[in-house]
């Protein structure tokens, strides 16, 4: 399939310059011009970009596009929009801001974008741990859901799969669904292995009530919801160069207990945040929830929807043999 611009300059097809022409009236602030716009960056799942206007004063501002197509491009980006907003409502300069979700055709395809604001920032830097998850504690805290339950209002995705994020008011029956939907799509992407089906059987009706059904704060409420990221490990943050802060992107988000956002850097994948100082510096600022002494193996139990769930996108994936029959 041929690579569609971005948002192609004046000169284009016609199709080309439609797609330019809404996302200029759907997304760009209210009269910005576009001008030009280029590929820019690497994306697994989406075509990404860097899209200039003409400001109302005169001054070029830029922006970052992501495109994707079909219906799992909508499910994908409308939920990265949808994530971004919240957290950049709670915590602005934690998350580029979010201009605009919106769709247009491209030689028959419905194409789906993104656009968001555009942050010089290096990715390859390890951001600092105490100023990182002082950051992230700060917005966990600072969430709340709107139901008061478990969940998210749409569909998000880590990586290119869609999580189970339907309301729940308990965070144990919210969990075994989403675990169970990620062992799913892992059957049907790699295909039937009769042990792990029977472990996992074993993890949803045993493990999961036995380790999350009595969770408590240290105070003995209730544990509440709040935002997370949803695929927090190295390769979606950065650090900003013209701050000097952290900044998270590609959110996928769902209200969750807390300690889920941390399932994911115990997973091979993440090679920065597996080193046991960012999980420290967390928990002095978010201490673990009761029982403490099971912390470790929630953290157990938690990564292990991450490892399964790239094991379903990534078919053949040695993780699978890792989070096999044995770990689960």
């Amino acid at each position: 399939m041929a690579t569609p611009p971005i948002a192609p300059n004046p000169g284009a097809s016609p199709e080309d310059q439609h797609a330019s022409k809404y996302i200029t009236e759907t997304a760009l602030p209210k009269n910005a011009t576009f001008l030009s716009a280029e590929h820019f960056g690497l994306s697994a799942y989406t075509i990404t970009g860097r899209l200039i206007a003409v400001e109302p004063d005169g001054t070029e501002k830029t922006y970052f596009l992501k495109v994707a197509f079909e219906e799992h491009g909508r499910i994908m980006l409308n939920g990265e929009f949808v994530s971004s907003n919240m957290i950049y409502k709670l915590m602005p300069d934690f998350i580029p801001q979010p201009f605009g979700f919106g769709t247009y055709k491209w030689k028959e395809q419905d194409a789906y974008f993104n656009l968001s604001e555009f942050v010089d920032m290096d990715v390859t830097k390890e951001p600092d741990p105490a100023e990182f998850t002082a950051r992230l504690a700060k917005m966990h805290k600072s969430s709340q859901s709107p139901t008061g339950k478990f969940g998210f209002p749409v569909k998000t995705c880590d990586g290119k799969t869609a999580h189970t994020v339907d309301w729940e008011e308990s965070w144990s029956v919210f969990f075994r669904k989403l675990f169970l939907g990620v062992c799913k799509l892992d059957l049907e992407a790699n295909g039937p292995w009769p042990e792990l089906e029977r472990a996992t059987e074993q993890v949803a009706s045993k493990v999961i009530p036995r380790l999350l059904d009595n969770l408590r704060t240290r105070e003995g409420d209730t544990i509440k919801p709040c935002i997370i990221h949803g695929d927090l490990w190295e390769g979606n943050m950065g650090v900003n160069n013209k701050t000097g802060v952290t900044l998270l992107f590609d959110a996928g988000s769902y209200f969750a207990h807390n300690e889920m956002e941390l399932g994911h850097w115990r997973c091979e994948f993440s090679s920065v945040f597996r080193k046991k100082e960012y999980t420290e510096h967390y928990l002095r600022n978010y201490p673990a929830a009761h029982p403490i002494d099971e912390f470790d193996d929630r953290n157990r139990l938690y990564s292990l929807k991450g490892a399964i769930n790239y094991s379903a996108g990534h078919l053949g994936s040695s993780l699978r043999k890792t989070y096999g029959p044995d770990e689960v």
